[in-house]
């Protein structure tokens, strides 16, 4: 049922039609799942292909001369080295380190960048942005103005060319314009659920154009639950849960969108000072032996029985058939076997090596 508190997006009645059970998720109408069930929605994302409604991501443009230095200052990963047609993960840390959000930053030409960041934190991010903006620089917030679909899974590429009537040969991470129902629209080979997957930006009226041809060529549409699954099987962190600005990048495995060889950016000191002295908590997935689903929140203990950590995200994987978490231990926890506390009992689990699956598609 609609919320009157909270927004719909564009695809709201395409949703509706589709038998779509909508709930409120960071201030939006979402669907959670469909008519077919998620059992359906995972089969389709890990072995053919699915559509998500993302238009809740925040959006918003960066224009001028030196936008490219003012993006290398405030956010971790080196973007001088991006050109035209590149996309990056990153971060963006607050003084202490903390992660203001994660984000994927866009060059669609020397003087314009687009970042998609996590609805939740939009309105924080574009204040936080506007607090370190150069005269020169134009900083608009676009959310409201466009539309976002995902388009994920094995046979997203062979879809897209047939309904997009374009050859579809991006490259990892890049994205490109092109002409589409005589509107143009940006594509990039991102996503979130560790398939080859691709994400369509583009006027309202258009995108419900194309979700549309999209559901008419067979495509299953896909909610928040099974999102949830397939982001949590390659162990892609989901902001508020498993990152936040109380943990920082080294701490959650994320070290690697960090450039600590760049002059300066926001946080780089306070990161400097946690790596040289050694943060006392990592981010770990972990399978379950026993029979359990863990849960946010749910404590993890040690092998001695004594509390370790957290979990920050855990489901019943579908396609593995077993309880499946992420959530921060000690790092002096002496081994790899965890216990989940539930109802008054320990149920046991291993930390493993991510990702929890072994065959996936996004690099096909």
């Amino acid at each position: 049922m609609k919320n009157n508190n909270t927004i719909n997006t564009s695809l709201y009645n395409e949703h509706i039609k589709l038998g779509a059970k909508l709930v409120d998720f960071a201030g939006y109408n979402m669907p959670v799942n469909y008519s077919r069930g998620i059992k359906s929605e995972y089969s389709a994302v890990r072995n053919d292909v699915g559509v998500f409604d993302v238009s809740h991501m925040g959006q918003i443009r960066i224009i001028g001369k030196d936008a490219k230095y003012f993006l290398d200052f405030i956010t971790a990963n080196d973007v001088i080295k991006l050109k035209i047609g590149d996309a990056q993960y990153s971060v963006m840390c607050n003084k202490q380190g903390g992660i203001k959000d994660d984000i994927i930053i866009y060059m669609l030409d020397d003087v314009e960048f687009l970042l998609i960041v996590n609805a939740s934190n939009c309105e924080k991010i574009y204040n936080w942005i506007l607090e370190f903006k150069l005269d020169d620089l134009k900083i608009i917030n676009e959310t409201s103005d466009y539309s976002l679909i995902a388009i994920q899974g094995p046979e997203s590429r062979n879809i897209l060319k047939k309904v997009l009537l374009h050859d579809i040969d991006l490259g990892f991470y890049k994205h490109k314009n092109i002409s589409f129902q005589s509107d143009e629209i940006l594509l990039s080979r991102t996503g979130y659920t560790g398939e080859l997957g691709f994400e369509v930006l583009g006027n309202h009226r258009t995108i419900i154009n194309l979700w549309n041809l999209l559901i008419e060529n067979k495509v299953n549409p896909c909610g928040l639950a099974v999102r949830d699954i397939l982001r949590m099987e390659m162990k892609y962190c989901l902001y508020g849960n498993d990152i936040n600005e109380n943990t920082n990048p080294i701490e959650a495995g994320l070290k690697w969108v960090i450039n600590m060889d760049k002059d300066n950016f926001i946080g780089k000191k306070s990161l400097q000072n946690i790596i040289n002295d050694s943060s006392d908590k990592k981010l770990v997935c972990f399978k379950m032996i026993d029979r359990c689903i863990p849960r946010k929140d749910y404590i993890i203990y040690d092998k001695n029985e004594k509390q370790s950590g957290i979990v920050t995200s855990g489901t019943f994987s579908i396609g593995l058939n077993y309880g499946i978490g992420i959530g921060y231990i000690n790092c002096k926890h002496s081994n790899n076997k965890i216990y989940i506390g539930l109802r008054g009992k320990k149920f046991e689990g291993i930390v493993i090596k991510p990702p929890f699956i072994e065959s996936y598609s996004l690099h096909k």
